[in-house]
């Protein structure tokens, strides 16, 4: 591992100290982002998810853009920040103006609230005390959100159907005697011992606390938001191009990106009949995946050697591309692989703490039921998740405090632009020599397949576009995408159920993935247009990854200054 980056010495600007004012403001609103970097003195509550607490958030984001009117860049670093503030705290804003409290079955608070314990040290009697503490603060963060989804249900503001049912049964399990809560204080232990019975019954009655508080929420979903609902999943054009923007800090032509979502899914399937002939002369895609599904070397039983398995591929990714392909400094040369304890069907990463004292951390949400995997089909999710996808980019910002400003460091976060890195990084592998195995090429195409489908999907249902004829014609309903996705998504049924409500629920985030990695691709290869043989691959990925996630907009303008593009 390198031991650091070339460090920039930057004194921090007007607009750098504005930043870190709203940061530091912005975790007084989401005590919990500070919890999952690991910055103390945020106190162990939640957001205020109440129609006040919007209301104070919305404040806060029209303040800072007003006091950010009155100055003036003195670097290239402040132009990217003052870019970037004005589009996220713009969009944001608009969010906000639509009245809509949103509900999904992956990235509410219902989830959130959940989550941040997964962050929570647990080494000390001083760790658990902390989580009783925030363990008694659930009612109070779930009772702002009910208020939030009351009001936005009486401005005629209401999520699907589908989305009600699903989060009122994630609230449920939540919610059972041996479910998360109940299980966290009974598993509570400081290296084998039992803990003193002070803060035992602590736990136990913030664990009995928050799983009632999650029943409430089920029962009010269930009586009073559930007869309010509408039952069309279709959000509209008008809404659907504000959350694409949202996710991916660029307007894009959605009726372009359709036809090229189905032209790149169309693409993406012949070169897997191609790498399927060369698993085995003639086979077809399905036949060739049985083949690789039926060999002993590339199949995992059980969490522990699924857990095993990813540790391994991300160290050897790690020592592989440091210093060779990327620049890697010494604290970001550990990536750990975890097992989520709960069973939603999600892969995701959580960043290092400030200090990197915590790790940046992979989990695998394995849906129940699920105890056997192929390391065919997941090798590109490590990439994806850890080097060299969300770890190096999460690592790199966070690392480079000598550069970046807090919020550019930790709270720009973009869709489009992280989850299209990962994606770019996923193909950048292949192009690498780490996917040469055709059944490691096959399943890192299983993997950009998906993301094409889900361009095609999103964009089809939501805007209820027609189906090409090879598809079958007509237009898009949540049937005729479940049986399309079906066709596309080689995953468990669990899993299948829970992305096909996903994306019916978060309109505009999952194609992000795949636009962001088409709009990197064609920034890398400007790039490469404008320099010529002075292009260096490498040097491109450290300056673009030490400008932090931010809009892809604001990335093009970074990388490409104007007057310096292939058009």
């Amino acid at each position: 591992m390198t031991d650091a980056l070339p460090p920039a010495r930057r004194t921090p600007s007007a607009i750098d100290e504005l930043a870190n004012r709203f940061f530091a403001r912005f975790l007084e609103f989401a005590p919990s982002l500070a919890t999952s970097l690991g910055i103390p003195g945020y106190g162990n509550g939640f957001s205020d998810y109440s129609p006040a607490g919007r209301e104070a958030y919305g404040r806060a984001l029209w303040e800072t853009l007003d006091e950010l009117e009155g100055l003036e860049p003195t670097d290239a670093v402040d132009a990217v920040t003052l870019d970037a503030m004005h589009e996220r705290l713009g969009v944001e804003l608009e969010i906000l103006a639509t009245g809509i409290t949103e509900l999904n079955n992956i990235e509410c608070p219902t989830q959130l609230i959940r989550n941040v314990f997964d962050l929570m040290p647990t080494e000390t009697a001083e760790d658990w005390e902390h989580i009783a503490s925030r363990l008694a603060n659930v009612s109070g963060a779930l009772e702002g959100y009910t208020a939030s989804l009351r009001k936005s249900r009486d401005d005629g503001h209401v999520a699907a159907v589908r989305q009600v049912r699903a989060v009122a049964e994630q609230a449920r399990e939540y919610a059972k005697d041996h479910g998360f809560f109940y299980s966290l204080a009974a598993d509570a232990r400081i290296d084998g011992r039992e803990l003193s019975a002070g803060i035992r019954g602590r736990l136990e009655r913030g664990a009995r606390d928050a799983a009632d508080a999650y029943a409430d929420l089920a029962d009010f979903l269930e009586t009073e938001l559930l007869p309010a609902a509408p039952e069309k999943d279709a959000v509209g054009r008008t809404y659907y191009e504000l959350c694409s923007r949202r996710f991916l800090g660029a307007t894009v032509d959605l009726d372009e990106t359709y036809a090229w979502g189905v032209a790149e899914l169309d693409r993406v399937t012949a070169e897997q009949v191609e790498v399927a002939n060369r698993i085995e002369r003639g086979a077809t895609i399905d036949e060739a995946k049985a083949i690789l599904n039926a060999d002993p070397a590339r199949r995992l039983k059980g969490a522990p050697a699924l857990k095993a398995w990813m540790q391994d591929k991300a160290d050897q990714a790690l020592a592989d591309l440091a210093g060779a392909h990327f620049d890697i400094p010494t604290p970001m040369d550990h990536l750990e692989c975890m097992i989520a304890p709960t069973q939603e069907g999600v892969i995701y990463y959580s960043v290092p703490s400030d200090d990197f004292s915590r790790p940046g951390r992979m989990w695998w949400s394995i849906p129940a039921g699920d105890d056997e995997f192929t390391t065919w089909s997941e090798t590109t999710t490590v990439y994806h998740e850890g080097v060299p996808g969300h770890h190096l980019q999460y690592g790199t910002a966070t690392y480079r405090r000598d550069l970046l400003n807090n919020w550019r460091r930790h709270a720009c976060w973009v869709s489009g632009h992280g989850e299209g890195w990962a994606l770019y990084a996923e193909r950048l592998m292949l192009d690498l020599g780490y996917l040469a195995d055709p059944g490691d090429h096959l399943g890192m195409l299983d993997m950009q397949r998906m993301r094409a489908a889900r361009v095609v999907f999103d964009i089809g249902v939501h805007l209820e576009l027609e189906v090409p004829e090879h598809w079958g014609g007509g237009t898009w309903t949540p049937e005729k995408g479940y049986d399309f996705l079906t066709r596309h998504l080689d995953i468990s049924e669990g899993a299948l159920r829970f992305e096909f409500t996903r994306y019916l629920g978060w309109p505009g985030q999952a194609p992000s993935y795949k636009v962001g990695q088409r709009l990197w691709e064609e920034i890398r290869d400007a790039r490469r247009w404008i320099e010529a043989d002075a292009f260096d691959l490498r040097a491109f990925h450290t300056e673009a990854l030490n400008l932090g996630s931010i809009g892809l907009e604001t990335l093009r303008r970074a990388l490409l200054p104007a007057g310096q593009s292939r058009e």
